[in-house]
């Protein structure tokens, strides 16, 4: 789906669902990776997550614009358009609009895998085990007061 299409969904849901023009653009983000779209309220665009509906689909979009529509005609109307104001959550549940948006979560293989650095005391042998790296020539050991060496670094 192109902007420009994403434009003519919500200029239609805007009418079908609301009985009201929407007026200004609506447009993909790629840029948005925790939300499903938001409302701006200065200019009063919407902007749209492309991610999730690639993977979800025209329904989540759907979903989505709905919601920010809500956000746009009550913050229009001079309206509470805030999500704890009861105005909003009536109107989201008057057009079976969704409060959140499906969650995109990366598959495990892709999460960075957090290294864990050792080291140990060369007076006492206390280990030490870091998530940072640390400078020993700075350290000494906390027992002791040896002076401290690295030992490996292992992927957690």
């Amino acid at each position: 789906m192109t902007d420009e299409q994403a434009q003519k969904f919500v200029e239609q849901l805007s009418i079908q669902y609301f009985n009201r023009p929407f007026a200004h653009k609506a447009y993909f983000n790629s840029r948005l990776k925790s939300t499903g779209g938001r409302y701006m309220l200065n200019s009063h665009n919407i902007e749209l997550n492309k991610k999730l509906y690639d993977h979800f689909g025209i329904e989540e979009l759907k979903g989505i614009i709905l919601h920010e529509l809500c956000h746009y005609h009550l913050h229009i109307l001079g309206m509470g358009y805030k999500h704890r104001d009861a105005d909003f959550r009536n109107l989201l549940k008057k057009v079976g609009a969704p409060r959140f948006c499906s969650r995109l979560d990366e598959p495990k293989e892709q999460l960075k895998k957090k290294a864990i650095h050792m080291y140990s005391c060369t007076n006492c042998g206390q280990v030490y085990r870091r998530k940072r790296k640390m400078d020993v020539k700075k350290y000494c050991c906390s027992i002791c007061q040896g002076k401290i060496e690295f030992l490996s670094s292992e992927k957690e």
